[in-house]
């Protein structure tokens, strides 16, 4: 699964053509990838507790993307008036 997980990914982020979509497409499929591994672990008998600070991590990236977008939104020059 994680293959499967890391190749949409890579498709992801080579089919976007914005350097915005494909750092934030990236970022995020960090962020999915490690709340799959998250998910994985506590099927397999670990605690929320104990993976508070991999699930920390994730919620870093989901901001980081955030932040990401948010900054280049504001530093996109307005597309000249015709």
């Amino acid at each position: 699964m994680a293959s499967e997980i890391l190749g949409n990914l890579k498709a992801e982020v080579a089919n976007d053509v914005t350097v915005m979509g494909s750092a934030t497409a990236l970022i995020n499929g960090f962020a999915a990838r490690q709340q799959a591994a998250i998910a994985a672990a506590i099927a397999n008998g670990a605690t929320a507790e104990e993976l508070a600070p991999v699930q920390s991590e994730v919620d870093a990236l989901k901001a980081s993307a955030a932040d990401l977008a948010k900054a280049v939104t504001a530093n996109t020059p307005a597309a000249p008036s015709a």
